[in-house]
């Protein structure tokens, strides 16, 4: 039988036991499926596409020209809205589905779109250490244009697909935070159009209320068209140690421990139980012991966090390179771990080796093809939350979500927080070190239901003066989300720039209780 009839033969079959299951119960309980067959595959020619694109832009040099005529026509599309009478409140143009957040937002459709389509590293500053970039430049665009130069930025957030828009309108992490901070206080400067249609530079010396106003702000006080970022000499390996710790207090004991060290270049934790862990601490470094290098990026490699468990399991500790890149994206390849939850065979070998060079399937994508149902088991019976809490409340905190949530691995990523104007500081006068603790995965606890769960989780980090990642399910209610947050520039800004009948307010846009 020739190849073509083999797979028009398996096709059909397929085609047959679809229609025999039904393609919604298919779609919830065999997802890989569609994944494998249909997603995969499109991702691939999703990156070619962006791939190729960023290339010739760059051959012909086209970005920076363009730019100034990209910015135009969003101020004309803006004093269009203006024209028409300001009716209804304006949002960008760009589709939901593309957006990393699992967050379904039903605003687009009610508001008046503003297509910005900017998506070019604009110019690299060597002299400045700066890099210029419009919005929509995501970090695997991003890595991969600087690091041939020399060059990286200081804070990398694992995902490729992560825009350096919605870092800066939301937030970003990286295990050199306990350094550099989140990923907005390693920007200089942003550039906005604002209601009025005008275009304004900010930065900590110009019009600085904005700058420090626009971060978590989620495009509620102007449209962001570009920024500069920080940049940092790129070195070729991460020379990484692995240490498991046991015992719930030893861990967090080792944990703040390594974060406080600045010689360490990175630091994170991957928490496999409640009394099991593995601390990895990391250093730039332009040699590499040939026998410990670990390319754990390229797609026949296993799981990063599958990798970092077998030290947990041997009870050993242990030293790798691993060149930067492919450590600055070690969790993309299984989105973490959740890509375990769609393709449960997806660290097999040999899946790796025969499909795993088409890996991951583009989390825009997995949205865009979800359908209601299983938008809503995920909903019910699934949690995506990054809560932010001082270091000094981890074990509590640790405790708390094992009780609320029981799902691991928990991700733990330090980061300083400087005490700077804006809806994120920490409660005192100075800058303190608090923790990202990740979960991501079905939770165990026999209890869990998805709203009273997930308010419980968010008063107990109101209680310790921590915060919420924007992009996941909030569920507080408007005064709560105001407790959390520190909306005083925020909202002096929005009357000063009146911007209350052009945006709408940043908890009417991500939160459950408001309508969107």
């Amino acid at each position: 039988m020739s190849p073509v009839w083999s797979l028009g033969a398996g096709l059909l079959l397929l085609l047959l036991w679809v229609r025999h299951r039904g393609l919604e119960a298919v779609l919830v309980h065999h997802r890989w499926v569609f994944v494998c067959l249909f997603l995969l595959p499109l991702s691939i020619l999703f990156d070619v596409y962006y791939q190729l694109r960023a290339w010739a832009v760059w051959r012909l040099h086209s970005a920076p020209r363009q730019h100034g005529q990209r910015v135009r026509h969003i101020q004309a599309q803006v004093r269009e809205w203006k024209n028409e009478g300001s009716k209804t409140y304006m949002c960008t143009g760009r589709p939901g589905w593309l957006t990393v957040s699992l967050r379904v937002g039903k605003y687009k459709k009610i508001h008046k779109n503003i297509m910005i389509n900017l998506m070019d590293v604009l110019k690299v500053d060597s002299e400045r250490q700066v890099v210029r970039v419009e919005p929509l430049v995501t970090m695997g665009q991003l890595t991969a244009h600087l690091n041939p130069m020399g060059w990286t930025i200081p804070v990398v957030p694992e995902l490729d697909d992560l825009t350096v828009g919605g870092l800066i309108m939301g937030t970003g992490i990286e295990s050199s935070s306990h350094i550099y901070g989140l990923f907005q206080h390693t920007c200089v400067a942003y550039e906005l159009v604002l209601a009025d249609g005008s275009l304004v530079r900010c930065s900590p010396t110009e019009n600085s209320d904005l700058f420090y106003a626009v971060p978590w702000s989620c495009g509620t006080l102007g449209f962001l068209v570009a920024a500069e970022i920080k940049m940092i000499p790129a070195k070729k390996y991460v020379k990484i140690h692995y240490e498991p710790v046991r015992g719930l207090q030893k861990i967090c004991e080792k944990f703040t421990e390594e974060s406080k060290k600045k010689e360490n270049s990175f630091v994170e934790g991957l928490v496999y139980s409640l009394d099991k862990a593995v601390i990895m601490t990391g250093v730039l470094t332009d040699e590499a012991e040939q026998n410990k290098i670990n390319r754990i990026g390229n797609y026949y490699k296993p799981w990063f966090f599958k990798h970092v468990e077998k030290y947990l399991k041997a009870d050993r500790t242990g030293i790798e390179y691993i060149p930067s890149r492919h450590y600055y994206h070690r969790h993309t390849r299984s989105i973490f771990w959740e890509l375990q939850d769609i393709i449960p065979f997806g660290n097999n070998p040999v899946f790796r080796y025969l499909f795993g060079w088409m890996a991951p399937p583009k989390i825009s994508l997995l949205k865009l093809t979800q359908g209601e149902a299983i938008r809503k088991l995920y909903e019910q019976h699934h949690v995506v939350q990054d809560m932010l809490v001082p270091m000094k409340s981890l074990e509590k905190s640790i405790q708390t979500f094992h009780v609320d949530l029981n799902v691991y691995p928990l991700w733990l990523c330090p980061f300083i927080l400087p005490n700077n104007p804006g809806m994120v500081h920490p409660k005192g006068d100075e800058a303190e070190l608090y923790v990202d603790i990740g979960a991501y995965g079905e939770p165990k606890t026999k209890q869990f239901e998805a709203r009273a769960s997930m308010r419980q989780m968010e008063k107990f980090v109101r209680s310790v003066h921590g915060f919420q990642m924007l992009y996941a399910d909030c569920y507080m209610t408007r005064e709560e989300f105001w407790d959390m947050f520190d909306g005083s520039l925020y909202h002096k800004l929005r009357e000063q720039m009146n911007c209350k009948d052009a945006f709408p307010e940043v908890y009417d846009k991500i939160c459950k209780a408001a309508r969107h």
